[in-house]
């Protein structure tokens, strides 16, 4: 048995240990602690495209899930729209969005894309809480949305019980892991590398960076959407400043930058380690230190860039190839 083999043995034992959770866990609380931590890495890995691959630092992201969300509960409030169909609608909009931001803004150097993205994400939560109406559509200003107890079921997307939320959140992180594995193996992941890490030298190259992020950023945009409308079926509510706030595109950013962009496993590793920090700082802490959390996350941010620049990723990483190595030494020929 080599190590390939003991990876694909791993990556079972892992999987079923992800499907097998409900089953083990019954408390709601700790089910519904567990959907936003699938929640969380699935918008990291989403942004992990644009943001870890082509070497741009997005910090507006939550205005996609708004518009995902927002997107999908008006349809369904007003029209009637089955809220899967409406997130296809939101993630058009989102990549709409995605792509008139990246024009102008993903051949801007430094720091001019993140202040962009972070003035387009406060635009939108300001116009969002201000208006009530734009047209015939019902945005509710600052009171948001709430989402009314309908028959339950998946034709709906609403449920009486916390699992099937789980399994939906669960099997889109898999996808867009899938799908950011296929990213990264094929040309379009290679030139988001190479513009990434050394852009003048690849466009020297004939790689048309610029394009090649626009895609990035669309793609990102549509599955963070997607999100965005998960979430609201998932709460039942929605205001603009939860659901298309900084403090969000700066938990997504941090939680990326922390497990280590462009890679696979950064954004659930940082997941892991940062949401339930999170959820322990609004519990205990958010009457009376609220964004306590962000602070934490800042400082271990700090530590990761001084010690591990590349992310907490890369010391897994490195343990669990010592220890296959330890298991099945290679010996030449092999």
């Amino acid at each position: 048995m080599n190590h390939q083999h003991i990876n694909k043995i791993a990556l079972v034992v892992l999987l079923v240990i992800a499907f097998g959770l409900p089953l083990v866990v019954r408390s709601a609380t700790y089910l519904h602690i567990l959907v936003l931590l699938f929640f969380y890495a699935y918008l990291t890995t989403s942004w992990n495209i644009v943001g870890g691959f082509a070497g741009v630092l997005p910090l507006g992201h939550a205005a996609f899930v708004g518009i995902g969300a927002y997107t999908s509960t008006i349809l369904s409030l007003q029209y009637g729209i089955s809220p899967w169909l409406g997130a296809l609608v939101g993630g058009v909009l989102a990549t709409v969005a995605g792509v008139i931001i990246g024009l102008p803004t993903l051949k801007m150097r430094g720091a001019y894309f993140a202040l962009a993205t972070i003035a387009f994400a406060e635009g939108l939560r300001v116009m969002v809480e201000n208006i009530d109406y734009i047209g015939p559509l019902n945005l509710n200003g600052p009171r948001g949305l709430q989402i009314p107890p309908m028959e339950t079921g998946l034709t709906h997307f609403m449920f009486a019980t916390k699992e099937p939320y789980y399994y939906i959140i669960l099997i889109m992180l898999l996808a867009v892991m899938l799908l950011t594995y296929l990213i990264s193996r094929n040309k379009l992941g290679y030139y988001l590398m190479a513009g990434g890490e050394e852009p003048e030298a690849a466009m020297a190259l004939g790689v048309n960076v610029a394009r090649a992020r626009l895609i990035a950023m669309a793609v990102s945009s549509f599955l963070t959407a997607l999100a965005g409308t998960f979430y609201a079926q998932f709460s039942l509510y929605i205001h603009p400043k939860s659901i298309i706030s900084l403090d969000m595109s700066f938990e997504i950013a941090f939680i990326a930058l922390i497990g280590g962009r462009g890679s696979i496993a950064g954004p659930i590793l940082g997941a892991l380690l940062l949401r339930p920090v999170g959820d322990f700082c609004r519990i205990y802490f958010g009457d009376t230190l609220p964004g306590l959390h962000l602070i934490i996350f800042g400082l271990v941010l700090v530590l990761v860039m001084l010690f591990q620049p590349r992310g907490i990723q890369e010391p897994i990483s490195r343990a669990y190839q010592a220890l296959l190595n330890r298991l099945i030494p290679i010996t030449p020929g092999r």
